[in-house]
């Protein structure tokens, strides 16, 4: 009989499995990401890092990876549609679109795929098999880090920020000038805490696009000026996992958190923001390691 940690783990892949059938039966229709988060009774706002966790590749690779294969089996399968109409029951918004999605994905216009007939899908077969050896020996590659996580009640927290806008692994520059405004106003005292909030998923998003905001707690009544704004964030249940690793390692132990960790925890993620907490120097460490609490806002499963 499966333990609970098993039943939970597996509410999680059967939400997502709803999630995977809304895709498959709306092809041509909505699939904005709140209704596909619906289908899956999941919030939308950390729905894609959920999914990615669970079938391995984002909300948008997943449709149009599907879209792709929906369309190629149609123009073997249906000879008697034309690719126009094919392209728009497979829900692409133009021609050209599918045009540019069909080669992307199979290396051919849809009239040479349609035109080698069975070969076509013959071949593509082939090239999933080794892709997906590739994939697995890839993933299969995890380093070693410190990495514990325990639910607790967090206070709400006043905070100063200065908001960066692209690369995430580029927001030390907003932290320095953030600094240098604090320091002479007595706010990086003991009791001050350095964090990140991170508002889009560099899944999904595009790099230039990336919005995160650098922050320092800081005492009521503060006073700020011209970028450096205030902000509030929200206390309540939260997934804190304490991690110590290297600069590299960032990701992976966000990854831990959502695809090892919450789906065996019996909660989800809700609404409220995530951030990291940063607990030292990594210029003062002997290993140079980065010592912080990755803060997820949950509520039950």
């Amino acid at each position: 009989m499966p333990d609970a940690a098993e039943l939970r783990r597996q509410e999680y892949v059967g939400r997502i499995n709803r999630a995977i059938d809304y895709v498959r039966g709306n092809l041509d229709g909505d699939l904005r990401l709140e209704s596909i988060a619906r289908a899956a009774s999941f919030s939308p706002y950390h729905f894609h890092r959920i999914f990615k966790s669970v079938v391995g590749e984002t909300v948008n690779a997943f449709v149009r990876r599907h879209r792709a294969q929906k369309a190629a089996g149609m123009l073997i399968h249906s000879p008697a549609m034309t690719i126009t109409e094919i392209s728009v029951a497979c829900g692409y918004s133009s021609s050209s679109m599918f045009a540019r999605e069909f080669r992307t994905h199979f290396g051919a216009s849809a009239s040479q795929f349609r035109a080698a007939g069975r070969a076509s899908l013959e071949r593509f077969r082939q090239e999933l098999a080794d892709r997906g050896h590739v994939l697995q020996k890839h993933h299969a590659q995890r380093t070693e880090m410190f990495f514990r996580v325990e639910v607790r009640e967090e206070p709400p927290r006043r905070v100063a920020y200065i908001r960066h806008v692209g690369n995430y692994s580029e927001i030390g520059q907003a932290f320095s000038r953030l600094a240098r405004w604090a320091g002479p106003r007595g706010l990086t005292q003991e009791n001050a805490h350095m964090l990140a909030i991170y508002h889009d998923n560099p899944d999904v998003t595009p790099v230039e696009k990336l919005r995160a905001d650098a922050c320092i707690t800081v005492p009521e009544g503060t006073k700020v000026n011209r970028d450096i704004g205030l902000a509030t964030l929200p206390g309540g249940t939260y997934a804190a996992a304490y991690v110590e690793i290297d600069d590299t390692q960032y990701g992976e132990a966000w990854n831990r958190l959502f695809s090892d960790w919450l789906p065996e925890s019996g909660y989800q993620p809700d609404d409220r923001p995530c951030y990291e907490l940063y607990l030292n120097d990594p210029r003062t460490h002997p290993q140079n390691k980065h010592i912080l609490e990755i803060c997820e806002p949950v509520r039950p499963l």
